[in-house]
């Protein structure tokens, strides 16, 4: 078979690697011949075409002379190793009197990418702290190497995250090369909701106390959404600690402060609908907030969007939450920021307009913009700007903490 398209495959739970000629199964690599791996890769490369008998000898057999029978062995093996077989035909159906048709949907990827979530994930040990206020706030780490701490964003669940769709794949790749760790919000997912106050120095201190936890000395620091605020006066307050900060979709100055009227009249009426429709069963107000956020997402991520909004908070925390998110104000302290600062933000961000993360990186003293490609406030692996977002971060990570 020609291996000059070596892109990693992944369809079903199954991952194909043509560069490291592995099928895996859940992260578990299926032996197999050869000439069944190059089947399986012929037919996962064309999915939902009918591929006929010669299509399969000049593909796999480069056009030598080949019996039916042995089609038929290697089919039935490539069946069997994709949990198929010849009565179910669930994966490769038999188009009579034509060929074979894969039925299967295939996602591409480069090979220097990695697949996705599924693959031999570790266990998630949730960690209790308790914050000077005496919050209960839960954290988790995963993955080995430098510490890549990120602060708290809005609607997030440790457990729920690392197995959905909106943001496994940020978990995924990012603790393949570091120790990421990540914090539920005070009134979200697994930390306590009971709260008395959702100041942005509750917020602060919740990171602190994280860290003060965690015990390390010297870290890189990722803010995403509102927690870039929080992450800039923690570096302000502890340059010493922090190796670089990173910042997505961030902003300084939260939408009350705006000076597009329209824009802040229509995240006003949004906070007002927060306290009616936010975990109700009517999906007006959560598709309303799916839109914004994710405007170019699939109905499955719209839908543990609109999913996350019932199991992360209760509708008065929400509204408290973004209130406080609507009233911050950092603005002061850019110019104060000592610590390497890249900052990147998608050209369509609806939320928080790209303008935010341009004036983020025009007040810190040398930091860096990149503008990423797409419309998603929440960055997806199928997004245009994905695979810059990850190269961004690793090499900023490579030049500031060595490695």
């Amino acid at each position: 078979m020609d291996n000059s398209d070596n892109r990693v495959l992944v369809f079903g739970d199954f991952m194909l690697d043509p560069g490291a000629a592995e099928l895996r199964h859940k992260g578990m690599v299926v032996p197999l011949e050869p000439q069944v791996f190059d089947l399986i890769h012929y037919f996962a490369s064309h999915p939902a075409r009918v591929v006929t008998r010669d299509d399969i000898i000049e593909s796999v057999w480069h056009g030598r002379i080949v019996s039916d029978s042995a089609i038929s062995t290697r089919i039935n093996a490539a069946r069997k190793a994709l949990g198929d077989d010849g009565s179910a035909q669930r994966v490769i159906k038999t188009i009579h009197g034509r060929g074979f048709r894969f039925e299967l949907d295939t996602d591409g990827a480069s090979p220097e990418e990695d697949i996705g979530p599924n693959d031999e994930k570790e266990p998630l040990e949730v960690r209790y702290c308790t914050t000077p206020d005496g919050v209960s706030i839960a954290f988790a780490g995963t993955g080995e190497g430098l510490p890549l701490i990120k602060t708290a964003s809005f609607m997030t669940h440790l457990q729920h995250d690392s197995e959905g769709v909106l943001f496994a794949h940020w978990i995924y790749e990012l603790s393949k090369h570091y120790r990421y760790v990540r914090y539920d919000e005070r009134g979200n997912g697994l930390s306590d909701w009971e709260i008395e106050s959702f100041s942005f120095e509750a917020m602060v201190q919740d990171l602190e106390t994280v860290i003060d936890t965690l015990g390390y000395e010297r870290f890189a620091l990722l803010g995403v959404s509102q927690g870039a605020s929080v992450a800039l006066e923690y570096a302000r307050r502890y340059p010493e600690r922090v190796g670089c900060l990173i910042l997505y979709g961030g902003y300084a100055a939260g939408w009350q402060h705006s000076k597009d009227e329209a824009f802040k009249t229509t995240r006003n009426a949004l906070l007002d609908l927060t306290r009616v429709t936010w975990g109700s069963d009517n999906p007006a107000g959560r598709q309303a907030y799916a839109a914004l956020y994710i405007p170019d997402g699939t109905p499955e991520q719209h839908s543990e969007f609109m999913r996350l909004q019932q199991i992360t908070t209760t509708p008065e925390n929400a509204y408290r939450i973004l209130k406080t998110f609507a009233q911050i104000d950092v603005r002061d302290i850019l110019p104060e920021i000592s610590v390497p600062t890249l900052v990147m933000h998608c050209r369509g961000d609806a939320p928080v307009p790209f303008e935010a993360g341009r004036t983020l990186a025009a007040s810190i003293p040398d930091a860096r913009l990149v503008m990423l490609e797409g419309n998603n406030h929440i960055i997806q692996k199928g997004d245009a700007g994905w695979p810059r977002f990850m190269s961004e971060i690793r090499h900023f990570m490579a030049e500031n903490l060595g490695r």
